[in-house]
């Protein structure tokens, strides 16, 4: 099973490209240069970055870096995606639209998307919501 991860902090690498850090998975797996980059620029336009690919992050915005995290844990095609916080550093409105780029890529993808959140916006966005109670039990909402 491959899985793909999104952090609140979205740990790109400074001194590569967003192409270079959304290709980085496919170069560490083996897969072909050329296909890696072609495969890291389509989901880069997916996310809506397609002028931003030759940035590095320290030029781009934290909503940009962010779809930047979220091209990264899907160009390898996983069938899982763990989110932690994905929206958390983000202001109201920028946290929306990387919200719902977030769900978009998902219904793309057809994969299971897990998303850990305190923002309840993003979680009624959810198909499924369930609250953890103090003691660690599960309720659905």
């Amino acid at each position: 099973m491959n899985i793909g991860f999104i952090f609140q902090f979205h740990h790109l690498l400074s001194d590569f490209t967003a192409l270079e850090n959304v290709a980085m998975p496919l170069f560490i797996s083996g897969v072909n240069d050329n296909l890696a980059i072609e495969r890291a620029r389509q989901v880069l336009m997916q996310v809506g970055l397609k002028d931003r690919m030759t940035h590095s992050p320290g030029e781009l915005s934290g909503g940009e870096q962010q779809r930047v995290a979220i091209a990264r844990a899907v160009v390898a095609k996983p069938s899982v995606i763990l989110a932690d916080e994905p929206t958390g550093n983000l202001d109201v409105k920028t946290a929306e639209e990387v919200g719902r780029i977030l769900i978009d890529v998902q219904k793309q993808s057809e994969n299971l998307l897990v998303v850990v959140t305190h923002s309840k916006e993003l979680a009624r966005s959810m198909d499924y919501v369930y609250e953890m109670l103090p003691g660690g039990q599960l309720i659905s909402v």
